[in-house]
């Protein structure tokens, strides 16, 4: 018997998936409990459908994200920090910094998607890598300069 399963069933599918069980399995077991509901040409065409618009759904996210990055990239963050000899910096520039200062130009960034080996203690021009949606990274310009002093 084809079902459709409404929930994850270990070692059977997960949810949405159409499967086909024994008889038994399905009317004893998978239909009582509301595990599954059996597979009828209108269901299937159904999920068939959800499953399209969730597909159309994530290009979109997807298309959006790269559209994000390209205008990312395309932008220099700076930012001005007291810096002693040689080009150290007194402090360092964390990916809280670098969120903050995304967000003032009006992009969302968590702290946690930027990908910083280390805090930023030097002065210079520096390539950070940002996760914006899944697999679509962005390299960050970030400018590090000397304050001016008064």
């Amino acid at each position: 018997m084809k079902v459709i399963l409404r929930e994850d069933i270990e070692k059977l599918g997960e949810r949405g998936d159409i499967v086909d069980v024994a008889d038994g399995y399905a009317r004893n077991y998978l239909l009582p409990k509301q595990m599954a509901v059996q597979a009828e040409q209108q269901k299937i065409e159904e999920i068939q459908h959800r499953e399209k618009q969730k597909r159309k759904q994530e290009q979109r996210k997807i298309e959006e994200a790269q559209n994000q990055a390209a205008k990312m990239e395309e932008e220099k963050f700076i930012f001005h920090v007291k810096a002693g000899e040689e080009g150290r910096l007194f402090g360092s520039i964390t990916t809280q910094d670098i969120a903050e200062r995304a967000a003032e130009k009006g992009y969302e960034i968590d702290r946690r998607n930027i990908d910083l080996d280390e805090n930023i203690k030097s002065l210079g021009e520096h390539k950070v890598p940002v996760k914006i949606y899944e697999d679509v990274w962005a390299q960050l310009n970030i400018e590090v300069a000397a304050a001016e002093e008064e």
